[in-house]
């Protein structure tokens, strides 16, 4: 072997190993949030809005008191931003993720925090192990703001810069009109063209949701009203998610009462623990093979 190859091979054996990051599936990743069902739906249902964040308070004596808001997306669904006056905004739906969404949000908080305000937040797409958002902020609902624009993504003066206008124009043109609604916790009405849509995100254990709902379909009560249908469900992040079909001619406050009515009959059904009957079996089929893969 040649003295060069020898050095080589040396310094080569002397360098330090890079350590593999392995992903970790979380199929619950809100699970132990306060407000799991409207987490999921900020991430699958919502296009625009946002919610203060509390971080815990020894991250604050760390890193001073930064005001932190989760938004739906970010501009070019980055994971998060910095303000010049220090202000953090991180997003929930973004382009690079890992198994653990969770994890993620934790880490674009923490790697916020490190950076200088104004600065650009560099965060890795495989965060490993490590604190999620059960470890770093104050648990409690979140105080949701839907949005009609993306503006609340600028400072005062951004939007005089004409590509960045250029460019808030073609996100503003992504929204769909979207209303959160009253009548049950994490339900969103929303109108795209030529129809409406009704989603709610279920508070429940998915089996149980399941039996629920198949209970209401074997008897006939699962649509919210005349001329709608029910279109399927998806399943998000460890939680069910029925989707209503509805004309799109009606506001979304009309369709507060059924939803409230539909919610009732739901909890009903859901106290029911005695075995599905042949209809609501023969529904329960129906419904599985129903599921929808588009939000």
């Amino acid at each position: 072997m040649s003295k060069r190859r020898k050095n080589t091979r040396s310094a080569a054996e002397a360098a330090p190993k890079r350590q593999k990051v392995r992903d970790i599936f979380v199929p619950r990743p809100f699970e132990g949030l306060v407000d799991e069902p409207e987490w999921i739906a900020l991430r699958e249902l919502v296009p625009a809005a946002s919610a203060p964040l509390r971080l815990r308070p020894e991250l604050v004596e760390q890193y001073g008191d930064r005001p932190v808001t989760l938004a739906t997306v970010l501009p070019m669904a980055w994971p998060a931003m910095t303000k010049p006056d220090g202000r953090i905004f991180v997003g929930l739906q973004r382009h690079v993720q890992s198994g653990d969404v969770s994890r993620d949000l934790a880490v674009a908080i923490l790697c916020a925090l490190q950076t200088s305000p104004g600065g650009t937040v560099a965060v890795p797409a495989l965060p490993g192990e490590g604190q999620r958002l059960q470890d770093i902020l104050i648990d409690e609902p979140l105080e949701i703001t839907m949005h009609d624009t993306f503006e609340f993504w600028l400072d005062d003066d951004a939007a005089d810069d004409p590509n960045v206008k250029s460019s808030l124009e073609r996100a503003n043109a992504s929204i769909y009109p979207t209303v959160k609604l009253a009548a049950a916790h994490a339900a969103y009405w929303c109108r795209v063209p030529e129809k409406g849509h009704v989603r709610w995100v279920l508070p429940d254990d998915e089996d149980a949701a399941l039996n629920a709902l198949s209970r209401l379909a074997g008897a006939g009560e699962l649509l919210l009203g005349e001329g709608t249908k029910f279109a399927g469900m998806f399943r998000a992040h460890g939680r069910l998610v029925p989707v209503w079909d509805i004309p799109g001619g009606p506001e979304a406050a009309e369709w507060e009462a059924p939803l409230a009515d539909f919610a009732k009959r739901y909890g009903d059904a859901l106290g029911d623990t005695t075995a599905l009957d042949a209809a609501s079996r023969r529904a329960k089929q129906g419904l599985l093979g129903r599921q929808l893969t588009l939000r």
